[in-house]
């Protein structure tokens, strides 16, 4: 079975996971800060990602980093084998808290309507994870689709981290995995 990657936390005590001291692992710290630098605002580092999947950025299992000109930017993580796949996305919309648009064809009296709706929708009850007030999606659009995902707000900013649901993991275990890695978040700040 899949466990969990370097920099893990024990999500089964609070105190402790209060007591531990999280941080970007080294190795996977770089990417992160370059990121953090190339939009000029902070980046959320998953300290925790699921096995055997590494949050390096440029990593063997990255998809890469892309940036929009609005410093909005996406970082994924992949891992698959036949029937299987582990995909994980980063979000960030630096100086903005709504959610974004995304296209969304439709076919009309035999024409093609080019319309924009929500990227995230079917939005659950807020909850709190790890003192970050978070709200799940199940429906998404784009990188996210077929993802269940987090989105909360900062300081004037919207992220979001998001799962596929596909084998190996179920609804629920995906479920577990944002929350651990809500839980395993580290702030990067621009230098």
């Amino acid at each position: 079975m899949l466990g969990s990657a370097c920099g893990s936390v024990d999500s089964s005590s609070k105190a402790e996971a209060k007591s531990t001291k999280l941080s970007c692992p080294s190795n996977w710290r770089p990417g992160w800060q370059k990121l953090a630098n190339r939009i000029d605002a902070p980046v959320y580092c998953p300290a925790w990602i699921p096995d055997p999947l590494t949050a390096q950025i440029g990593g063997r299992w990255s998809t890469g980093v892309s940036v929009g000109k609005d410093r909005s930017y996406l970082a994924g993580f992949i891992w698959f084998e036949k029937g299987s796949e582990i995909h994980v996305n980063l979000r960030g919309y630096p100086g903005r808290t709504t959610i974004p648009k995304c296209r969304n064809d439709e076919q009309a009296g035999g024409k093609r309507i080019k319309t924009f709706i929500p990227c995230f929708a079917d939005a659950k009850k807020p909850r709190t994870v790890a003192g970050y007030r978070v709200t799940l999606y199940t429906v998404n659009r784009d990188a996210d689709q077929w993802h269940l995902l987090y989105a909360w707000r900062r300081n004037g900013s919207l992220y979001t981290l998001s799962e596929h649901v596909a084998p190996p993991f179920g609804y629920q275990r995906v479920v577990q995995n944002l929350g651990h890695m809500m839980r395993s978040l580290v702030l990067v700040q621009p230098q």
